[in-house]
């Protein structure tokens, strides 16, 4: 059964805030220094690649 229009329509608009929040909270989280994201398991590379840099 094909997904209706709308139904269609609400999954790529919620698509599409999840990839707004994910650059939101990447660039967020570049403003902490080094430590801090050791803490909390990240890295400045690992969310550079999450940016795409």
């Amino acid at each position: 059964m094909p997904i209706s229009f709308f139904r269609e329509a609400f999954n790529r608009a919620a698509a599409a805030r999840r990839r707004e929040a994910e650059v939101y909270i990447t660039e967020t989280l570049m403003r902490f220094d080094d430590r801090t994201l050791k803490s909390f398991g990240t890295s400045r590379q690992e969310l550079s690649r999450k940016r795409g840099i």
